[in-house]
């Protein structure tokens, strides 16, 4: 990892949303600064003592905001924690001077401080700092987090994504939500339910009851709807839900004949792309939500599915097996032309564009295994990330840095769990879930998973 000390700013922006509000400041010159587009050699290290509980009501705040704060960045390994062991100094107050030579002493190149106070009426007010030990300089005034204890973890979560932000120059992911399928019970009956959760495996809730078979959620851009693949009807359809009610409604009716899936919302969420199974043939559709209206964008004898728009919805990114297995093509909408970009040996599928707009990730199977990769949109520098006996499903972090993905393990107990990667290939991890499913050994399955954007 090369760092670089870079004249930036620290992107905390002010800003307001439902449950608390959070008031911001610009940094001053001079930070540290990761440069994530090189091979990470080590991490940088950081000091994050306790923060500081105002009032005896909010020292349970203080310690568990602090300990989501580092499991936030420690997990993406760009971060490396210095045991509080090994600290010289503590913070008994949030305003007090920092002793920056007990800092430096332990090769601490940023520390984070902070501090909680549990307001009479219930309000949490959280206040975090961030200072370049070595330019003994606060990398911004701060900021300030408010309100109602249940966001106590998205408090936590703001409070990384600034971090990573200021460190990387690039916006975090912390603050996020994962749709996914949860599975229980035994492989040949197995009760799948739509789930969703934070990013990091807190709050569980679902959205379906298991009576029914439902694929492929995805997000809405603004964070606020599900697009889905149900078989309530017998036959795939594409629905609609939003996430706060659980309402939800068709995407278009369908003949009884008609097959509808691998559903996708344009980047300005007024648009759907999808597969279409009609009078034999698949092809790739868009309907308009607005006027209803929907136009075919493929026409071949092939299956074409799983689509995905790039970022500024003027092309797509499909699987299609017109060249006699699955590959990768991409058709600008405007024009109608669709271009194979995947050469290499293989099978491709499940292509999903990069938030970025620089990378496509997805799924490749060459003898007998499977790998997430990613290629530029070319078909240029393709990389295989990962590699195991079943690897599928990829979908990209806001900030287009990581991919999440299911992992099947062989045989009669084996089941999917959710997993991610970095760009890098080198931080693969088993993604936290809810202890809330499983089967009678224990075992916990999830799968299908679809990450949703920054919320705010």
């Amino acid at each position: 990892m090369n760092l670089n000390r870079l004249l930036t700013g620290v992107f905390i922006a002010c800003a307001s949303f439902a449950g608390f509000s959070v008031g911001g400041a610009t940094a001053q010159d001079g930070p540290l600064k990761i440069d994530i587009t090189q091979g990470v050699i080590e991490p940088l290290p950081y000091a994050a003592p306790a923060f500081v509980a105002e009032n005896p009501e909010a020292a349970r705040f203080a310690e568990e905001i602090a300990a989501v704060v580092r499991a936030d960045l420690t997990g993406t390994r760009l971060f490396r924690e210095i045991p509080r062991d090994a600290h010289i100094s503590s913070v008994s107050s949030f305003d007090a001077p920092v002793q920056f030579s007990d800092w430096k002493a332990i090769n601490a190149s940023i520390l984070i401080t902070g501090s909680a106070r549990l307001g009479e009426d219930g309000t949490l007010e959280v206040k975090f700092r961030l200072f370049d030990v070595f330019a003994e300089k606060p990398l911004g005034a701060g900021s300030r987090f408010s309100g109602g204890v249940a966001h106590w973890r998205r408090m936590a979560h703001k409070v990384a994504d600034a971090v990573y932000a200021s460190v990387t120059g690039e916006t975090g992911y912390f603050d996020t939500r994962v749709a996914f399928i949860s599975e229980s019970g035994p492989k040949d009956g197995r009760v799948k339910r739509l789930a969703i959760m934070d990013y990091d495996g807190a709050d569980l809730h679902y959205l379906t009851e298991g009576n029914e078979i439902v694929l492929a959620p995805r997000f809405s851009p603004d964070g606020k709807d599900l697009i889905l693949t149900s078989y309530e009807t017998g036959a795939p359809r594409v629905q609609l839900m939003n996430i706060e009610t659980g309402a939800r409604r068709p995407l278009a009716q369908f003949r009884a004949d008609e097959m509808a899936f691998a559903p996708r919302f344009s980047p300005d969420g007024r648009r759907v792309v999808y597969s279409l199974t009609r009078n034999g043939n698949t092809d790739i559709y868009e309907t308009d939500l607005d006027a209803g209206a929907a136009r075919r964008l493929s026409n071949s004898a092939a299956i074409d599915t799983a689509p995905s728009y790039s970022p500024d919805g003027k092309w797509i990114v499909f699987e299609s097996d017109r060249s006699g297995g699955p590959q990768l093509y991409i058709r600008r909408l405007a024009s109608g032309d669709a271009n194979r970009i995947s050469r290499g040996r293989g099978q491709y599928g499940t292509p999903v564009w990069s938030p970025r707009g620089d990378f496509v990730a997805f799924t490749k199977q060459l003898a007998g295994r499977f790998h997430i990769g990613v290629m530029r949109v070319d078909g240029s520098e393709e990389r295989l990330l990962t590699e195991s006996f079943l690897d599928e499903g990829p979908t990209w972090s806001p900030n287009g840095r990581v991919l999440m993905f299911f992992r099947e393990t062989p045989g009669a107990q084996g089941g999917p769990t959710l997993h991610s990667v970095d760009l890098t290939g080198r931080n693969l991890r088993r993604q936290a879930t809810p202890r809330l499913e499983s089967d009678g050994d224990g075992r916990l399955f999830a799968s299908d998973p679809a990450w949703g954007p920054l919320r705010e």
